[in-house]
């Protein structure tokens, strides 16, 4: 069975940074291309960030770029994004995204 659990979320003010890990299990997470997607509320889906397998490219939505960095330990079959500079716009629920399947989501807020 897939799984993709998701933590690190939580309150942080303008500025702030938060790092948001994802625990893989359920399939060889090294073997595939995993992403981060967000939703804010009353909004849908948005796409965030997204490393390849094998080369480990990298890419992000503009919205994003410069800020946030996604990065993966296959040993550990682990996905993080680390998030710097963060602006209430990225108050969301933020899902990591494998093998077809998403995760229950972590909460940021974004808030003075």
């Amino acid at each position: 069975e897939v799984q993709l659990v998701e933590s690190g979320g939580g309150l942080v003010q303008p500025g702030g940074s938060l790092r948001l890990s994802c625990a893989v299990s359920g399939f060889t997470f090294g073997t595939d291309t995993m992403s981060w997607v967000r939703q804010a509320p009353g909004k849908g889906l948005e796409w965030v960030s997204s490393i390849l397998t094998g080369s480990g490219t990298t890419t992000y939505a503009d919205s994003v770029k410069g800020r946030f960095t996604i990065a993966r330990d296959n040993a550990k079959n682990t996905l993080y994004l680390q998030m710097n500079i963060l602006k209430p716009e990225d108050t969301a629920v933020y899902y990591c995204v494998g093998r077809g399947t998403r995760g229950q989501g972590t909460q940021v807020t974004v808030s003075s």
